[in-house]
């Protein structure tokens, strides 16, 4: 009889204890879902304030000094050309020199290489321009084909548009995010009739830049665009209220 007893006691506990945590875990789960969430949008168009512009040459000959030689002249040739269209020689960088064999194969009848030929050593050198002139390197790099009329195999690459004070930038834009999800959120719970708590949590969404009227994707990981001057940057922050 006594341990029918307490075996009755031990039961009662349990559920007196079971009914009081889910209980506790009911109130704390509508406790927590009592929240506003909402996402802020900081966007800016800018112009970019540095660009970067690349091109290479090259030269081939039978004797590797032959090449060297006519290498060396057409770097000077492209020298004294930006020169002459007010490039300052701190803005000016050559790379390291890249070279070549080239062979030519012969073939048997049956289709099978029969020999390989040495046809020559081919070297290439690039050469890099970065400027806070934006506007006269761009006209310098539509002009580049002076340089091939002048008989320097020269191939230019289309620049690329920087901004230097991306990290001040950034920074009003999270500003602006933050600004606008408050608002947001300030806005639905009035016109629901609550009180806005305290803010519970933030969090950054990606920072994005594309080149302006452009038709550019959105990138899950962030895109970067280097190929317009004109940029639009945009950047999302999430904000989570207690509704009170």
């Amino acid at each position: 009889m006594v341990k029918n007893n307490i075996n009755v006691i031990i039961i009662a506990i349990a559920m007196v204890t079971s009914a009081y945590l889910f209980s506790n875990a009911f109130q704390n789960r509508n406790k927590s879902a009592d929240t506003i969430s909402v996402t802020g949008l900081g966007k800016t168009d800018f112009v970019s304030d540095l660009i970067v512009w690349n091109g290479s040459f090259s030269r081939k000959s039978s004797t590797l000094k032959e090449a060297y030689a006519s290498l060396d002249a057409d770097r000077d040739k492209i020298k004294s050309y930006l020169s002459s269209k007010g490039i300052a020689p701190s803005e000016i960088v050559f790379s390291a020199v890249n070279f070549n064999k080239e062979y030519q194969n012969t073939y048997n009848e049956n289709g099978t290489v029969r020999e390989n030929i040495f046809t020559g050593f081919s070297l290439t050198q690039s050469v890099s321009i970065q400027s806070k002139e934006v506007n006269k390197i761009e006209e310098l790099s539509r002009q580049s084909s002076e340089l091939i009329n002048s008989g320097i195999e020269f191939y230019s690459s289309a620049p690329e548009y920087y901004y230097t004070k991306l990290a001040e930038l950034k920074i009003k834009m999270i500003a602006e995010a933050t600004k606008d999800a408050s608002t947001r959120a300030k806005s639905i719970a009035e016109n629901a009739d609550a009180d806005l708590g305290n803010l519970k949590k933030s969090d950054m969404g990606v920072f994005q830049i594309i080149g302006q009227n452009s038709s550019e994707d959105y990138s899950y990981g962030g895109s970067f665009n280097t190929q317009s001057k004109n940029k639009t940057a945009t950047i999302t922050v999430k904000l989570v209220y207690q509704v009170d």
